[in-house]
C-alpha cells in the first residue's frame, strides 16, 4: 500500500506524487470513490494498492470550496491547503481593505490560516495608514509581511518580516495565493520559488470573476513550498454565501456581537444595547476604529449577499 498526493486530475485518472519516493505516477480509483460527490480532489492524500488503484482518501485538514445553496452541497475544488496568502500592492493598484477582508472571509470559511503580503513597498509614500492596517490584521492573528518583488532591497522599512522571513514561513507548506489584478502575483510567487512560475489563470478583472483558461485545479512544486493553482475559484464573488451565516465568518465580530442586548441587532449607530457602540464601545477610540473597520466590511458584504434570496443562488 502506497500513500500519495493528488497533483492533477483528469476524468477518471489522477496524477499523484508518491510521498515516500517523490516520483510521479498515474492512478485510477475504485468505482465507489468516483461516484461520491467531490470524491477525489487536488491536494488529497490517498492510499493506493500495488496496481496503482486509489482505495481510500485520508481525512482532510482543509477544503477549498464553494457552497451551492440551491442544492445545499459543497463543490470542493482542492484540499489540504495550509496557507491562504493574500497579496496586496500598496500602489498601482492601491491597497483596498475591502478586498483584503473578502479574502480573510474565505480563509475563515475554508479553515485555512491567512497570511497578508504588502507588495510594491518601493512605491509606498503614505498612501494609507500602514500601521493601522497592520494593527487590525494582528488583532485577527494574521501574519504580515512587506516585500517588493521587483526591488527586494527596498523592503523591511516598516515591518521586521520581508522576503527571506516569508520564505522561511511558507517552507514545507502548501499555499494558495489570492489577489486582485496587477498586485504582482506571478512575480511574487516566482521570487519566493527562485524560478519562473507560470500560472494557468489570467488576471482577475474588474468584475471579480477573472478570465480563466481552465477550471481545473493543480499543485505546482515551487522548490521549498507547493502552490495550489485553482483558476476555478472566483475569489471576489461571494454569491454562494448566506446572510444569516455571515457573522460566523467574521469570528472577531461574532465574539463581540454576543454582548448585544438583542439577538437580532443590526449593529447600526444609535441601536440600543449594541456592543459595537457606546457605552460598550467608543467608536472614536483606537480600539473602536479597528473594530469598526471590520464592521464596515461585514455590513457591506451582508448588503451585497442579501440582495438576492438564498434559493435563487447557484
Amino acid at each position: 500500500m502506497k500513500k500519495a498526493r493528488v497533483y492533477r486530475s483528469s476524468a477518471r485518472e489522477f496524477e499523484c506524487r508518491d510521498l515516500e519516493s517523490g516520483s510521479m505516477l498515474t492512478a485510477t480509483a475504485l468505482g465507489n470513490l468516483l461516484k461520491k460527490d467531490n470524491s477525489i480532489v487536488v491536494g488529497d492524500v490517498v492510499n493506493l494498492d500495488d496496481e496503482g488503484v486509489i482505495t481510500s482518501i485520508d481525512e482532510r485538514t482543509s477544503e477549498i470550496y464553494r457552497y451551492l445553496p440551491r442544492v445545499q452541497k459543497k463543490k470542493i475544488t482542492a484540499a489540504n491547503c495550509d496557507l491562504l496568502i493574500i497579496l496586496n500592492s500598496v500602489s498601482k493598484p492601491e491597497y483596498k481593505r475591502g478586498f483584503a477582508d473578502r479574502f480573510l472571509l474565505r480563509a475563515s470559511q475554508w479553515g485555512i490560516k491567512p497570511v497578508m503580503i504588502f507588495n510594491k513597498m518601493d512605491q509606498f509614500e503614505d498612501q494609507f495608514d500602514f500601521k493601522f492596517e497592520v494593527d487590525r490584521l494582528k488583532e485577527l492573528g494574521v501574519e504580515c509581511f512587506e516585500i517588493s518583488a521587483k526591488f527586494p532591497e527596498t523592503e523591511k522599512k516598516y515591518l521586521p518580516n520581508g522576503t527571506e522571513e516569508l520564505k522561511k514561513f511558507i517552507k514545507g507548506r502548501t499555499a494558495i495565493f489570492l489577489g486582485q489584478s496587477g498586485v504582482g502575483k506571478s512575480k511574487t510567487i516566482s521570487l519566493l520559488a527562485g524560478m519562473d512560475i507560470e500560472l494557468k489563470t489570467k488576471e482577475i478583472g474588474k468584475a471579480g470573476k477573472g478570465s480563466h483558461t481552465t477550471t481545473w485545479s493543480e499543485i505546482i512544486d515551487c522548490g521549498d513550498f507547493s502552490l495550489i493553482d485553482s483558476p476555478g475559484i472566483r475569489s471576489f464573488s461571494l454569491e454562494d454565501l448566506i446572510g444569516e451565516e455571515l457573522m460566523e465568518l467574521f469570528p472577531d465580530l461574532e465574539e463581540r456581537a454576543v454582548n448585544c442586548k438583542f439577538s437580532d441587532c443590526q449593529h447600526s449607530a444609535g441601536t440600543k444595547g449594541c456592543a459595537f457602540h457606546k457605552p460598550l464601545l467608543d467608536p472614536d477610540s483606537y480600539e473602536g476604529q479597528l473594530v469598526h473597520s471590520r464592521l464596515e466590511s461585514f455590513l457591506r458584504v451582508y448588503e451585497e449577499i442579501t440582495e438576492n434570496p438564498a434559493w435563487s443562488k447557484k
